[in-house]
């Protein structure tokens, strides 16, 4: 993708709030709350919008522990899928660890969700495990996914 295709990112601000709540509700059957996701706000996470036309169409958010990111969520607007959003908030997440000294990033992910498998997979993640029963509504295992980073 070059330059002037690729889509505005930004750190996830409070203003960006309200839209990120929105996106959640749209995209999960368990969303994160208005005051769970203010923790990607907190030095403990990082969050990540990308805009389409000046609007919050995509966010991603990771929580950091040592030497390592766990990325919690990224979400697109049903809207704005298959535009290249989703890639470009996991991309500034993953270059964010990068910069963080992080050694390895890792996720869950629905096992019925493939094209978000495929998104982490073109990124260089792999399947490392699985959690049983993981997801509740509907209930549904967990791939837990790894990419390393840095040595």
């Amino acid at each position: 993708m070059s330059t002037e295709n690729r889509p505005a990112v930004e750190r996830l601000s409070r203003e960006h709030l309200g839209a990120v709540v929105e996106i959640e509700r749209l995209c999960f059957s368990e969303p994160w709350s208005a005051n769970a996701l203010e923790l990607l706000l907190s030095s403990e996470a990082v969050g990540f919008v990308a805009l389409s036309n000046g609007q919050v169409a995509a966010y991603g958010g990771m929580l950091w522990a040592p030497d390592e990111g766990q990325i919690t969520n990224v979400a697109v607007h049903p809207d704005h899928r298959r535009e290249g959003l989703g890639r470009a908030v996991l991309d500034a997440l993953l270059l964010e660890a990068a910069r963080c000294g992080a050694l390895e990033v890792s996720l869950e992910v629905r096992e019925s969700n493939e094209a978000a498998i495929g998104l982490y997979t073109q990124a260089g993640f792999f399947v490392a495990g699985r959690r049983k029963r993981f997801y509740r509504d509907p209930a549904e295992d967990a791939l837990v996914m790894l990419k390393t980073i840095g040595a």
